[in-house]
């Protein structure tokens, strides 16, 4: 009985079910139809209306400038010299609303009529305006404000044509002559307005065509100049208050416009949002097509209304169908309801509800007894996954140490081998050093005693020989200089005294005296600002030859001219307080893969000069005094050397070196 109940209401709601949608569908494409043609009209009408407009604008510069061109103003001022003549245009240009107004001779004109048509047609005693497309070498023989105005960059945009330019740097201008015929005087008069970035123009433009609320209204409606496919004004918007100036229009568009010179009434895609969009070609005075003319307004407020009537359509079908089918829902509700608690709770378990359940409490048939079961295995699916969840955190937590304690080790482990290579580096070069030392000093001081024996035995005729004596002695005394240096960096605990306290900035004036020449010499201008800094605890000698050492590698890095910074100022580092010298140079700067090298013995950037060892005893030096010395490059070119040290008074405070 039910089963007859069911296929009854099945046969009277078929004809309604499936009829009244087919009916519907065809009523609602007619009039979509009808719909999307209105607004394609309108669309038409809204782009004649600024074709008209951009067509007055010319008009009415060609009637402003033939107005000049026969005023009795401008017949006095064109004989009174270039002065009144700039006043006069200048003036004119302004009232006017022009970008450029100027004169051409009849000879001047001759050569500008074989480049532009528009000054032919003026020579020719043809008034005549068009559009023109002027490169940046015209705009900036009238101004460079109207080269920079028309300068705009390139933005990349869906779906335009591939370029490689990067910005339009031609400017679209409303190009316009007359003939001058005075007495005395023949010519042409030039004028003209530029339409790249021309805001009042486009925005007027939006004005008159969107006059009414329909297809305007608050950034709906919108109107556009292209330069070839380039946007040069608009008032569409690529963001809240950012007009889209430099993007490009899409492939499609320039196809059907520039290419085959059609005007475009279709929906396009403009910058960000589908628009129901005239394009107009646009022509200059070539005959060429140089760019388009572009209104269009949302496609998105229609598109709502359309589907709004499709929702009010289908709400009163689902009226009727809900009028229709009570009691169909009421004999068949025992059977979906448990279907449906189901459905949602499968759903439930899909976004992640594992404790959703059925709770089905109906009779005892056999959805009931389906719904039972899937709360039976939806019990044992949660209890799993919490098993499954508890081992994965777990594992998890267990990773976690086991990943810190091995970047611990592998950090201790680096630097710990960092530091003994450096150490066995040091230890292995101190040895061979001190070993060196002391093999020179041997012979030398064999030299040296038979020197000595020589000046004894000659005595008094020891002056025929007295030149190539003191040539012995000045080398004897430089090996012994060199083996000196090679001692200090070997063992310098034992040239040192750091219980001594300086003045920074004295020792940096001394030692700009001790290498006076060298700077001198190279042209190096030298600029000081040294604050006030506490004394420091280093050893006087040693101190010094750290600054001539770091001044002398500035200067050479310079060469023959350039700046040498010199700064010294107050610097706290890790609580403890001290004084930082900074010696900066105007040179090329330090290799980047060179930088953590300079401070390494032996390495040197100067080819066949140099021990390499300046930097390496000054790191030393200042290291052993419990300091830090380090090297940089800075941003504005140079290199550039700190030296802190911390002051005398502070020996007990952490984190002194």
């Amino acid at each position: 009985m039910t089963s007859v109940r069911l296929r009854l209401l099945v046969l009277a709601l078929a004809p309604l079910v499936v009829l009244m949608p087919a009916l519907l569908l065809i009523g609602m494409t007619r009039w979509t139809a009808d719909y999307d043609r209105v607004l394609i009209a309108n669309v038409e009408s809204d782009l004649r209306i600024a074709e008209q407009y951009l067509s007055r604008i010319m008009a009415g510069t060609g009637d402003d400038l033939r107005g000049v061109a026969e005023s009795a103003d401008f017949a006095e001022v064109l004989n009174a010299g270039d002065a009144a003549v700039d006043a006069f245009f200048t003036q004119r240009r302004e009232i006017l609303g022009l970008d450029f107004l100027y004169y051409l001779p009849a000879g001047r004109a001759a050569d500008a009529a074989a480049e532009w048509p528009v000054i032919a047609s003026g020579l020719a005693g043809q008034a005549d305006t068009q559009i023109d497309i002027f490169g940046t070498a015209d705009l900036s023989a009238l101004s460079e404000d109207l080269a920079a105005r028309a300068r705009i960059p390139l933005i990349e945009t869906e779906a335009a044509v591939p370029t490689t330019r990067t910005e339009e740097d031609r400017g679209m201008v409303v190009h316009s002559a007359s003939p001058v015929v005075l007495a005395g005087q023949e010519g042409v008069l030039v004028g003209g307005i530029l339409l790249n970035r021309n805001l009042d123009f486009i925005d007027t433009i939006n004005a008159l065509v969107y006059l009414n609320a329909v297809t305007g209204g608050e950034r709906q409606g919108t109107a556009t100049l292209f330069l070839d496919d380039v946007r040069v004004s608009t008032n569409v918007r690529l963001f809240e208050d950012v007009r889209a100036l430099g993007t490009r229009v899409s492939a499609a568009v320039r196809g059907g416009v520039l290419d085959g010179g059609r005007t475009w009434l279709d929906r396009a895609f403009v910058v960000n949002d589908w628009y129901i969009s005239g394009y107009l070609p646009l022509t200059d005075s070539f005959g060429e097509r140089v760019g388009m003319l572009y209104v269009g307004f949302l496609e998105a407020p229609f598109d709502a209304a359309k589907r709004e009537a499709y929702v009010w359509m289908m709400l009163a079908f689902a009226g009727v169908l809900a009028l229709s089918v009570p009691v169909f829902l009421w004999l068949a509700k025992g059977i979906f309801a448990p279907l449906e608690q189901m459905t949602e709770t499968m759903r439930r378990v899909g976004q992640g509800d594992l404790s959703a359940r059925n709770n089905h409490r109906g009779a005892k048939d056999e959805i009931s007894l389906v719904a039972a079961h899937l709360d039976d295995l939806l019990d044992q699916v949660q209890d799993r996954d919490r098993k499954l969840r508890a081992w994965a955190d777990e594992l998890n937590d267990r990773v976690d140490q086991r990943t810190s304690e091995l970047r611990e080790a592998n950090e201790k482990l680096e630097e710990t081998f960092q530091q003994l290579v450096m150490s066995e580096k040091l230890a292995s070069i101190g040895e061979i050093t001190a070993g060196v030392a002391h093999e020179i000093n041997n012979p030398v001081a064999v030299i040296q005693g038979n020197v000595d024996v020589i000046y004894e035995t000659l005595g008094s005729q020891v002056e025929r020989v007295s030149t190539e004596l003191g040539l012995i002695d000045r080398q004897v005394a430089r090996i012994q200089a060199i083996v000196g240096k090679l001692l200090k960096f070997a063992r310098p605990s034992d040239f040192s005294d750091n219980n001594e306290t300086v003045e920074l900035a004295e020792v940096v004036e001394e030692c700009l005296i001790l290498v006076g020449n060298v700077v001198i010499d190279g042209g190096i201008d030298v600029r000081k600002s040294f604050c006030d800094v506490p004394e420091v605890r280093i050893d006087p000698g040693e101190m010094q030859q750290v600054v001539v050492n770091l001044i002398v590698n500035a200067t050479q890095a310079m060469g023959s001219e350039g700046v040498l910074d010199l700064t010294l100022r107050r610097e706290t580092r890790d609580g403890c307080p001290g004084a930082c010298l900074i010696v900066g140079d105007s040179g090329q700067g330090i290799p980047e893969e060179k930088l953590t090298a300079v401070f390494d013995p032996f390495f040197s950037t100067k080819q066949a000069e140099g021990t390499g060892l300046g930097l390496s005893i000054s790191q030393t030096l200042i290291q052993r005094a419990g300091g830090l010395i380090s090297a940089r490059n800075k941003a504005d070119g140079g290199a550039e050397f700190r030296v802190w040290l911390p002051a005398a008074d502070a020996d007990d405070f952490p984190g002194i070196v």
